[in-house]
């Protein structure tokens, strides 16, 4: 007989435990990205500076989801490209994310930010060898699987017939980047002492 087909749970389980092994992963010499992302937000924040926002693919998804997360905080937050996003200036932030280590327009896009005096955070897997690492004032390992070291063979372990990726492509980096953000916005809050009926009065009622 086959395998049995696994259940939800244990599917839920092996996911939650594949990406909670990624903040286990070292970070060194570069300190921990929630440690960074939250110094950098709050010290943006002690500036009144704004927060802008860019990602593409799924990687956008989830910096839009901290983008609304953000603004819930008291933060004035702005995804790039949005109509409403002001020009950025010296006292504003940008949080990118690379996780490949870079693409042509978020590349283009820190290198344009730095170039107005803004700080550059960015968001990638590719450290020392990301194409975009060039532009960022700050950059945030994080240390998880994505596009770039993705081969599409399965796990690797030498079976003729690979068994399919529970997570594949750049899975495996986006899940993190979400837990990573749920951790920032906690952190923060404390550090901005920001209630939870503060952040929830801020949400919206246009729904």
């Amino acid at each position: 007989m086959g395998s049995e087909t696994p259940s939800m749970s244990s599917l839920a389980s092996q996911i939650c435990n594949h990406i909670a092994s990624i903040f286990a992963k070292p970070t060194d010499p570069r300190p921990p990205p929630l440690d960074l992302m939250v110094t950098t937000l709050t010290s943006t924040a002690a500036q009144n500076g704004r927060v802008f926002l860019y990602g593409v693919g799924r990687e956008g998804l989830m910096l839009k989801a901290l983008c609304m997360r953000l603004s819930h905080l008291g933060i004035s937050t702005h995804f790039v490209f949005d109509m409403t996003a002001p020009p950025i200036t010296s006292n504003d932030l940008l949080v990118a994310s690379a996780g490949p280590g870079g693409f042509s327009t978020v590349d283009a896009l820190c290198s344009l930010a730095r170039s107005h005096g803004a700080t550059v955070l960015l968001l990638t897997a590719q450290p020392e060898t990301g194409s975009c690492v060039k532009h960022a004032s700050v950059v945030c390992y994080v240390p998880a699987q994505t596009m770039a070291d993705d081969k599409g063979d399965g796990d690797g372990d030498g079976e003729e017939e690979k068994s399919r990726p529970l997570m594949p492509m750049g899975s495996v980096y986006e899940g993190a980047l979400f837990v990573l953000f749920e951790m920032v916005v906690y952190k923060l809050g404390e550090a901005l002492g920001q209630s939870p009926e503060a952040i929830r009065s801020r949400h919206t009622n246009l729904e």
